[in-house]
């Protein structure tokens, strides 16, 4: 299950008055709770030569735990190019194109620096101002959320 759905699902738990949340998605399923299980009392041992050590109750996992945010790489100076919407993002009009800019370009404001594909609509994003690329954050084929920053023009 995608950890974008599971966060959802975390804020639709705290949004609400729930102390439990299960969803099942084909053979996928998640359970979301605000407290953490009751502990399993042990089973006494029939006799000492067979008895195993004593097991601990798993620790509880909290919301926090499983909506664990990457660290965010200091961008470089220059302005930040921010995706205007969610999609694809692509580096070239077709796979076989050479890309649009590459780190160290000149651009001119207006000039074409990628596309993202929003809902089988190709959109061009397009340079606010000129410059030099210095970094180009995204892969091409990656998705991206909206305001992720793409591209930093100096």
């Amino acid at each position: 299950m995608d950890i974008r759905k599971v966060k959802k699902l975390i804020e639709l738990l705290e949004a609400s008055h729930l102390d439990e949340l299960e969803i099942k998605e084909g053979e996928d399923s998640v359970r979301i709770s605000r407290h953490a299980p009751a502990a399993v009392a042990p089973v006494p041992a029939a006799s000492a030569a067979s008895a195993a050590p004593p097991t601990l109750p798993p620790a509880a996992i909290t919301a926090a735990d499983l909506v664990e945010e990457p660290a965010q790489p200091a961008l470089p100076p220059g302005t930040p190019v921010t995706a205007p919407m969610v999609g694809t993002f692509y580096r070239a009009p077709a796979p076989t194109s050479p890309p649009f800019v590459e780190i160290g370009q000149q651009v001119e404001a207006g000039q074409t620096l990628c596309i993202i594909e929003a809902m089988k609509m190709m959109n061009p994003i397009e340079a606010e101002q000129a410059g030099k690329v210095v970094a180009i954050l995204v892969e091409n084929g990656q998705p991206v959320e909206f305001g992720q920053t793409l591209l930093v023009i100096e």
